[in-house]
């Protein structure tokens, strides 16, 4: 099977080649995300695998189709960034990506620990020599609340790696967990805003949830509400946001992810000027933390995420189907 690899990073290649020689592929490597301009390197292959630059849009599928190419695996666990919908339409079968829940779940951990304890600032004054206290209080997890919504996988993987912590944990989803009825207790979404000292997202991005955190959502939150999201920058209103920060509404923001972050994360711009005004603006709070979309880069994440697309590609080669397979 003919395979080309688009977006791909230096970290992966190891992977590729092991995975490639493991399913008898001939893979094709590309560090570019594909677009119009550079699809006919797609003639002659068998499957597509690509990351999150790559926008498959219609124009992108008709162009695979006229190509003979049927099959596309993204190395990534979210898919909105193809048209799914119009895949299915012209027979293109699409797959994503999984990888173990544990690196997003410690990660989120981490930002959580660092905005209870003012880190961001910690850090700064210690790099220019000023080791003063003032505005450093943190506060314990032990005596705080915390309020998970969406406990899938990582979210269940938080909740665990938080039992040690002493807190109190309350969650928010559509579909309980029997796994989880010692360690949590499920309330309605109105009542976790509510109670909540810190809020965790690890909610997928359906219409229901885009921008879930917003005003009307704030307005219900503990003055000094600490947020996380790992997840997807979508589920938040930005502007709203940056108003709760400046009222101190929020107390600390802890993201890995960020609304229109395309074409920034992942890419060196020291030398360009930032598109997003917000993130930019936002940014520049002493009680924000923000990283790069790095929650999920481990090399065991890295390495499940090339198995699980060339996995996927070589079974809708072979079989026509694929457990990895997104449908709509």
């Amino acid at each position: 099977m003919k395979v080309i690899a688009f977006e791909v990073r230096e970290d992966e290649k190891k992977d590729f080649l092991e995975q490639a020689e493991r399913f008898h592929m001939e893979v094709t490597y590309c560090s570019e995300a594909l677009t119009l301009e550079n699809i006919d390197q797609i003639s002659g292959q068998d499957g597509i695998t690509i990351l999150g630059r790559s926008n498959i849009s219609s124009e992108i599928l008709d162009k695979m189709k006229a190509f003979g190419v049927k099959f596309l695996a993204t190395r990534t666990i979210g898919f909105n960034h193809i048209d799914v919908e119009y895949a299915k339409k012209v027979g293109i079968r699409i797959s994503n990506s999984q990888y173990a829940p544990n690196g997003v779940a410690e990660f989120s951990v981490m930002l959580l620990l660092m905005s209870l304890r003012h880190y961001k600032q910690a850090l700064f004054r210690g790099n220019v020599n000023d080791y003063s206290l003032r505005g450093l209080q943190g506060r314990e997890l032990r005596n705080l609340t915390v309020g998970i919504i969406g406990t899938g996988k990582i979210g269940e993987s938080v909740v665990r790696n938080l039992q040690g912590f002493g807190c109190n944990i309350i969650a928010y989803d559509a579909y309980k967990k029997e796994s989880l009825k010692e360690m949590v207790t499920y309330v309605s979404l109105d009542e976790l805003y509510e109670k909540s000292d810190v809020i965790s997202l690890h909610t997928p991005l359906l219409d229901s949830t885009y921008h879930m955190i917003d005003k009307n959502s704030i307005a219900k939150m503990k003055p000094g509400v600490i947020i996380i999201n790992c997840a997807r920058g979508e589920l938040m209103s930005i502007p709203d946001i940056i108003e709760a920060v400046e009222t101190e509404k929020i107390g600390a923001l802890g993201l890995d992810v960020f609304e229109k972050e395309e074409g920034i994360y992942h890419h060196d711009l020291r030398s360009d000027i930032i598109s997003n005004k917000d993130m930019a603006y936002l940014r520049q709070f002493p009680n924000v933390t923000m990283t790069q979309h790095m929650a999920f880069y481990t090399d065991a994440a890295v390495a499940s995420m090339v198995e699980g697309s060339l996995e996927a590609l070589l079974s809708f080669y072979n079989k026509s189907e694929s457990s990895y397979e997104v449908f709509v």
